[in-house]
C-alpha cells in the first residue's frame, strides 16, 4: 500500500487483508459520499463475495449502528448484530433484509485522513457470532490507519498530477501566446527592415538614375543642336550605370545570392599582397601592421571578394579614426567547437581567422547590433551606402563562414571573420584570362548570341561586332538549335541563362551534343540558375554577370577563345 498510486488498488488490497487477517467471511470497503438530502454511500470494494450480493440492496445509511463508522467517531464490534439494539430500528425495514448475506458477527472500523477527513469504513461479517475479538479490532484500526495514509496519498498525487496537467496547460497555452508575440514581433522587425532595405535601394538608384537620366538628356539635346562635345556627360552616364551596378552586386553579396567563383589560395600571401594597395587607400595618418601566422591553413573562396572584404574592412577602419591610428590585420588558424557552432549555425571543426583590428572610436551597443544592417550607416549623409559590413557579412556566410564584431567605445573595434579550413586537393589553374585590351577578335570569329530580352540582345551584339567579331544573333534556345542544325558553326556560344521554355544550361547542352568543341559563355542577372548551385558556379562554367561593360566581355570572351 505504500507503493502503490492507484486509488481503486488500495481500498481492494486493504479489504481483502481486513477478510484474512479477521477471519470474516467477506468485507467491504465503502466510500463515504455526501449528498444534498443527507448521507448517501457508495460501494467501492467487495471482498469474500460478489458484487451482485449487494446490487439488490440500497446503500447504508447513517443509522444507529453505521453512523460511528461514517462519521468517524468509533469503532462498532458486535458478537450477534441481530439482537444488538442499534440495528434494525429504522423505517420502512426492521432487522435484516430478506436475502441479505447471513450476519451474525459485525466489525466496522473508519478510515480517517491525517486531517481528519473520514474518508469511509471498512465492514466485516460472518454467519457465526462471537467471531471478532478485540485483537482483531486492534488489527483492522491498524489496517485502516495505513489504508487512510496511502489514500491520502493517492489522492494527493491524484490532485498534483490534475495541478501538474493544468500547469502544463498554462505553460503550453503562454508559450503558445509568446510565439505569437514574438512572431509578431519578427515580422514587425521583418517588414522594418525590408522597408529600410527597399528605402535604401530607391533613395540610391534614384539618385544613380538622375544622373544617367539627366546625362543621357544632356548629351541627346547637344547633339541635336550639332554639338559634339558630350564626352563629360556619356562618363557621367556611365559612372552612374556603374555604382548602380556596384549597388546590386553589394545586394546580391548581402543576400547571399552572388555567383562565386572559389580557388584554393594561401590567405597569407593573398594578404600580404594588399599591402600597397591598403597603405594608399589608408592614408598617412594611419600605420598599417601585419601579423601574419606561420603555417595558416589553405581556404577556398572567391579571391577578388575576398580581397573586397578587407579593403571594406580597412576602409572602415581608416573611417573611424579620423585622427589616425593603427590598423591591424591579423591570421592564424583557429577551431569551433559543437557549442558556438550549434548558435551561430556553423559547421564545428577547423577554421582559418582574418582578423582586422583598430583603435578609433568604437561602436556603442545600439550601433553594434545594427552593423550588418544593410544600408544602416553611421557616416554622413553621402560619406557611405551602408553596404559594406553587410556584403562582407553575405559573403562570409556564404562561402561556410563567420563574421563576429567586437567593440568597445573609445578603444577600437576588431572584425574577426571565419573561413572554413580547405583539406582537398588543390586544383591547378588554367592560364591566367587575357587582360580587356587584347579582347578583340583576332581572327573573326563567329559568336552565337541567344538572349530572349531585345535590348539586351542588341546591346550584347553590337558590343561583340564593335570588337571585330562576326556575330548571330538568336532570340531562345529553339532558334539557336536550329541555327546550328542549318550548318551554322560558331567558335563561342554567348548565352543567357534564365529564358523561357529552355534554360541556358539546357540549351548549351544540346549545342554541345552537335558541336563537341563548342566554347560556352554563360550570363545571367539573378543566380538562382542551373549553373550556380549553393553560390558556387559549377565546376567548368565560365560566366559573366549582368550589367557588364565591354572592357569585362571582351576580356571573357578572348580567354575563352584562347583557352586550350
Amino acid at each position: 500500500m505504500a507503493r502503490e498510486r492507484d486509488l481503486e488498488k488500495i481500498v481492494q488490497t486493504v479489504t481483502d487483508a481486513g477478510v484474512e487477517l479477521s477471519g470474516a467471511q467477506f468485507g467491504a470497503f465503502f466510500y463515504n459520499v455526501l449528498t444534498p438530502d443527507g448521507g448517501s454511500y457508495m460501494l467501492y470494494s467487495l471482498s469474500g463475495v460478489p458484487r451482485s450480493a449487494f446490487e439488490n440492496f440500497p446503500m447504508l445509511r447513517n443509522t444507529a449502528v453505521f453512523e460511528p463508522t461514517f462519521l468517524g467517531t468509533g469503532v462498532v464490534r458486535s458478537d450477534d448484530i441481530l439482537k444488538d439494539p442499534r440495528y434494525g430500528k429504522n423505517a420502512p425495514r426492521k432487522g435484516m433484509p430478506e436475502g441479505h448475506l447471513p450476519v451474525r458477527s459485525y466489525l466496522a472500523v473508519p478510515v480517517i485522513s491525517r486531517s481528519g477527513e473520514v474518508f469511509g469504513g471498512l465492514f466485516f461479517g460472518h454467519a457465526e457470532p462471537r467471531k471478532f475479538q478485540i485483537e482483531h479490532e486492534t488489527t483492522l484500526l491498524g489496517i485502516a490507519g495505513h489504508a487512510a495514509t496511502a489514500i491520502d496519498n493517492a489522492r494527493l498525487l491524484m490532485r498534483l498530477e490534475s495541478l501538474n496537467a493544468d500547469l502544463e496547460r498554462r505553460v503550453a497555452e503562454e508559450i503558445s501566446e509568446r510565439m505569437k508575440a514574438e512572431e509578431q514581433l519578427r515580422q514587425s522587425q521583418k517588414m522594418e527592415a525590408v522597408g529600410q532595405l527597399t528605402g535604401g535601394i530607391a533613395h540610391d538608384f534614384n539618385n544613380m538614375l538622375a544622373v544617367i537620366i539627366g546625362s543621357l538628356n544632356l548629351a541627346k539635346r547637344r547633339l541635336g543642336k550639332g554639338e559634339i562635345d558630350v564626352d563629360r556627360f556619356i562618363e557621367g552616364a556611365i559612372d552612374g550605370a556603374n555604382r548602380a551596378a556596384t549597388l546590386t552586386q553589394r545586394l546580391l553579396a548581402f543576400s547571399r545570392q552572388q555567383p562565386l567563383a572559389p580557388e584554393v589560395m594561401d590567405l597569407n600571401k593573398m594578404v600580404g599582397g594588399m599591402s600597397e594597395l591598403l597603405d594608399r587607400s589608408l592614408g598617412e595618418l594611419v600605420r598599417l601592421e601585419m601579423v601574419l601566422a606561420a603555417g595558416v591553413w589553405r581556404v577556398k573562396a572567391d579571391p577578388a571578394q575576398l580581397e573586397s572584404v578587407v579593403l571594406n574592412l580597412a576602409v572602415n577602419a581608416r573611417d573611424a579614426m579620423p585622427r589616425g591610428g593603427k590598423l591591424t590585420i591579423e591570421t592564424s588558424n583557429s577551431s569551433i567547437d559543437q557549442k558556438y557552432a550549434r548558435e551561430y549555425a556553423l559547421t564545428p571543426g577547423q577554421y582559418v581567422l582574418l582578423a582586422v583590428t583598430d583603435n578609433g572610436v568604437g561602436m556603442p551597443e545600439n550601433v553594434l547590433g545594427k552593423a550588418f544592417d544593410p544600408f544602416f550607416t553611421t557616416k554622413a549623409v553621402g560619406k557611405g551606402t551602408g553596404l559594406g559590413l553587410s556584403q562582407v557579412y553575405g559573403f562570409v556566410r556564404q562561402s561556410g563562414g563567420h563574421v563576429k564584431l567586437y567593440s568597445e567605445v573609445g578603444v577600437g573595434t576588431t572584425v574577426k571573420v571565419y573561413l572554413p579550413r580547405f583539406f582537398g586537393v588543390e586544383e591547378t589553374s588554367g592560364a591566367p584570362e587575357p587582360k580587356a585590351n587584347i579582347g578583340a577578335s583576332l581572327h573573326k570569329e563567329t559568336i552565337l548570341v541567344v538572349e530572349d530580352d531585345d535590348r539586351v540582345r542588341n546591346i550584347s551584339s553590337e558590343s561583340l561586332r564593335d570588337l571585330g567579331y562576326t556575330v548571330v544573333e538568336a532570340a531562345g534556345a529553339k532558334e539557336a538549335i536550329r541555327k546550328i542544325d542549318d550548318g551554322l558553326v560558331p567558335d563561342l556560344l554567348f548565352t543567357d541563362v534564365v529564358m523561357p521554355d529552355t534554360t541556358g544550361a539546357e540549351l548549351a547542352s544540346r549545342a554541345l551534343e552537335r558541336l563537341p568543341g563548342l566554347k560556352v559563355l554563360f550570363t545571367t542577372g539573378y543566380t538562382r540558375n542551373a549553373i550556380v548551385h549553393n553560390g558556387m558556379l559549377d565546376a567548368g562554367r565560365h560566366l559573366i554577370s549582368k550589367p557588364f561593360n565591354i572592357e569585362d566581355l571582351a576580356a571573357k570572351v578572348r580567354g575563352l577563345l584562347d583557352e586550350i
